[in-house]
């Protein structure tokens, strides 16, 4: 007897019927009770995960392991941050038409001066700087690069953080007709300052320039409670200056054309 035949003694009774057990021939009923009871206990299962978060205990479960989860998310994010700053300073990929330098290191001004003499920029834009600082004071800090003072260098004293710094070079920019820029700030500051311009003034070409300072070890960060701490702080001011880019592409997507923030009114 063949695998056809037997199988055709299998399913036919005495009568010349297919045996059925609800509707089912025999291997088919208990191929389909074996899922059956697979499905009741999956089903059991997610039942079961999911009653650990009914009731007020369930609702402190459940913000317990979202804080939990929202506290290794975040240490993962910052330990990415630490470890991709740069680490040694590094020529632009290429010139550009201007160069804007946030201030707050006394040797980017000096980096940007220098940058001039090797003719990567027409133009620098020195943004945040105090209302009392004088030109000559601002000469000083770059000894070497005085000359461009004279000719090729404007100053905004109106900035007062990062924020500020973007909206100022982008009016700058818009300006002057710039397509493309070298920023000028600290390795740690760079990403926040990135975000920031790349939100006022998108279709600019941005090319970093990271001044890396001798104080500020960030190649063995974790040994230096400083620098860590340091790291730590531009790290959560990071986070909502991505946020702020990632808001406004999504409603430069949705709304094409609209300016954001509005050109005519200021920054807050």
């Amino acid at each position: 007897m063949n695998a056809s035949e037997c199988a055709s003694s299998y399913r036919v009774g005495p009568v010349g019927k297919v045996h059925t057990l609800r509707g089912a021939t025999f291997p088919e009923y208990f191929l389909n009770k074996s899922i059956d009871t697979d499905g009741d206990e999956n089903a059991a299962n997610r039942a079961k995960h999911f009653h650990r978060f009914r009731g007020p205990v369930g609702f402190v479960r459940l913000v317990f392991d979202a804080t939990i989860l929202l506290l290794v998310m975040l240490i993962i994010g910052f330990i990415v941050f630490a470890n991709g700053l740069a680490r040694e300073p590094k020529e632009p990929a290429h010139a550009a038409d201007g160069i804007t330098v946030l201030t707050g290191g006394v040797s980017r001004i000096d980096d940007a001066m220098k940058l001039m003499a090797r003719k990567q920029a027409r133009r620098v834009l020195i943004t945040g700087v105090n209302r009392g600082t004088s030109l000559e004071q601002l000469k000083r800090l770059s000894p070497g690069g005085a000359q461009y003072f004279d000719c090729c260098v404007d100053i905004d004293k109106v900035a007062r953080n990062t924020i500020d710094n973007a909206t100022e070079t982008a009016r700058w920019v818009t300006l002057n007709g710039y397509g493309s820029l070298i920023v000028v700030t600290s390795n740690y500051h760079m990403p926040r300052a990135l975000a920031e311009l790349e939100r006022a003034m998108p279709g600019v070409s941005l090319v970093p320039y990271p001044v890396v300072a001798n104080n500020v070890e960030v190649a063995r960060w974790w040994e230096f409670p400083g620098t860590t701490k340091l790291l730590l702080s531009e790290y959560l001011k990071y986070l909502p200056a991505l946020g702020r880019l990632w808001a406004t592409n999504l409603v430069r997507v949705a709304l094409p054309g609209t300016s954001v923030p509005p050109e005519d009114e200021p920054e807050p």
